[in-house]
């Protein structure tokens, strides 16, 4: 308003003036005039640059977004876009907060985050619970990063019957694998008593002699893989492929925010080129994230895929409503959810096409 009303009393000067410097010849006039149109096209250079500025400040501000996610080595991709600058180049202002995933749709519902990374089943028990969230791309797959350790005097998973078993709180990663593997084996989580410990502390506490067994996974499970005097791993996902991780958003930003959100995607593929290209770098500042050496890093990483585009596509449109419909059906029959919501409310893959 202030370059306009500017502009404005300028044009209403210069013709109250005309007549005045009109009396004192052409050229007088003429002179005017050409300083009246230089005057005119450097406000419009300003208006124009400052325009510029505006729109550039303004993208750069506007697509803030929060992320919830843990240790978990699968989601540090998503840390090294922050730390190498790349979601930052691609427009988004990241900030990521490690929330335990008991806790991490409380965040999200609060406001605290706007995203967040989970495994599969969990959005299923935050939507059935009343907190909208839609997935939108694949992280990884866990080919043998999570799973159950136990005490080496317990030769099977049937054995647990009456022992104590550390695992997050119900509506976790941990809790739906205990059940899971405690379902194939013929035995439920009533059949043991859960300690509802988080994965790092978990591993911790067993290899200082605490409880019968624990769910956790990588970093962490190499703990007990660097202690088999304390005890061994029976399960991992190898035996039972039921960890998928996604990265997901709630609607809200998303109708919001589209260009972001398929930013957030760009951003983690980058990630995953820069892995692949310069491997010890990346491992390395994601390592540091979890305190942990490049090498010791690489080690954990060994037993997890992350996904890529093309595989991530092919998940949503095979793998994810076959394994939503299983996971469903098993937070229903051990009460972490009271109905099933409709799987179609559950993700959006519209931004990895």
């Amino acid at each position: 308003m202030r370059d306009a009303w500017s502009e404005h009393e300028i044009c209403k000067s210069g013709n109250e003036h005309a007549g005045t410097f009109a009396v004192l010849g052409d050229h007088t006039d003429t002179s005017f005039q050409q300083q009246r149109m230089m005057t005119m096209r450097k406000l419009g250079l300003l208006a124009l640059t400052a325009a510029l500025l505006a729109s550039t400040t303004a993208f750069a501000d506007d697509v803030k977004v929060g992320i919830g996610i843990s240790g978990w080595t699968g989601f540090a991709p998503l840390t090294l876009a922050k730390e190498a600058g790349i979601f930052k180049k691609n427009g988004l202002d990241v900030t990521i907060k490690k929330i335990p995933q008991k806790d991490r749709h409380l965040a999200i519902a609060a406001g605290d985050v706007q995203c967040a990374a989970t495994t599969v089943e969990t959005w299923i028990s935050w939507n059935a619970n009343g907190v909208a969230t839609k997935q939108i791309f694949q992280l990884d797959k866990s080919y043998g990063a999570d799973g159950m350790v136990v005490r080496n005097d317990i030769a099977a998973i049937k054995d647990l019957k009456g022992k104590t078993v550390a695992a997050s709180a119900p509506g976790t990663s941990p809790y739906f694998g205990l059940a899971w593997m405690l379902k194939k084996n013929g035995l439920t989580v009533k059949d043991v008593t859960v300690v509802n410990m988080e994965p790092g502390p978990a591993a911790q506490a067993f290899v200082a002699g605490q409880n019968d067994a624990a769910m956790t996974y990588e970093p962490y499970l190499s703990t007990v893989r660097a202690a088999p005097d304390k005890g061994k791993i029976i399960a991992t996902t190898l035996d039972y492929p039921m960890v998928m991780d996604t990265f997901g958003c709630t609607p809200k930003f998303l109708t919001e925010n589209p260009k972001a959100a398929k930013a957030l995607a760009d951003s983690y593929y980058e990630a995953l080129d820069m892995i692949a290209k310069d491997q010890a770098k990346a491992y390395e500042i994601m390592g540091a994230d979890v305190k942990q050496s490049g090498e010791q890093f690489g080690n954990s990483a060994k037993y997890l895929r992350w996904q890529d585009k093309a595989a991530s596509q092919k998940f949503f449109e095979t793998e994810f409503k076959t394994f939503n419909k299983d996971a469903a059906e098993l937070l229903l029959e051990v009460g972490i959810i009271k109905q099933i919501p409709n799987v179609e409310d559950l993700y959006d893959a519209s931004f990895i096409k």
